[in-house]
């Protein structure tokens, strides 16, 4: 029971103290790899899989987007989506500096302080989606209404 919860990530500890059900996927893998092939590997439709995107704003704000894992984000309709003039990537390199995980584990759950997240409306077509865990090689599974409460979330127009 204690090795458990020393597995457990901020994601998984912010979901159990919301009482929002999910499960644990992980795939043993040394270093990042794009959602795509996380799906792949976990055995799971790619189409449910959803990678996490943080960016920064023209007003110097981040924000986190949450977007099928074959999918890009058009910029313009993400600016939109937040109410700025301009949006773009942060640099990797500040990842973890900005929300306390690392590239290929960074989940729209437990971050550092908390961001206007918005999450692809193509996850409303699904019951419940594939998300990082917070770890490099997890991704939780859980019910979107359930992302959307737990991230407070909402869903919008944004990628190509």
């Amino acid at each position: 029971m204690a090795k458990e919860k020393a597995v457990k990530t901020n994601a998984m500890r912010m979901l159990d103290k919301m009482k929002i059900p999910y499960e644990v996927l992980t795939v043993d893998l040394p270093e990042f790899v794009d959602g795509v092939t996380m799906a792949a590997l976990e055995g799971v439709p790619v189409e449910e899989s959803f990678k996490t995107l943080v960016m920064q704003g023209k007003s110097r704000e981040y924000y986190v987007f949450v977007l099928p894992a074959e999918k890009e984000v058009d910029l313009k309709s993400a600016a939109r989506a937040v109410g700025e003039k301009s949006v773009e990537m942060i640099p990797v390199k500040d990842i973890t500096k900005v929300t306390g995980y690392v590239r290929g584990g960074c989940s729209p759950l437990g971050m550092k302080k908390k961001f206007v997240t918005v999450l692809a409306e193509e996850a409303l077509a699904f019951e419940a989606i594939y998300v990082s865990g917070g770890r490099i090689g997890t991704s939780i599974h859980l019910k979107t209404e359930d992302l959307m409460r737990a991230a407070e979330a909402a869903p919008a127009k944004f990628t190509v």
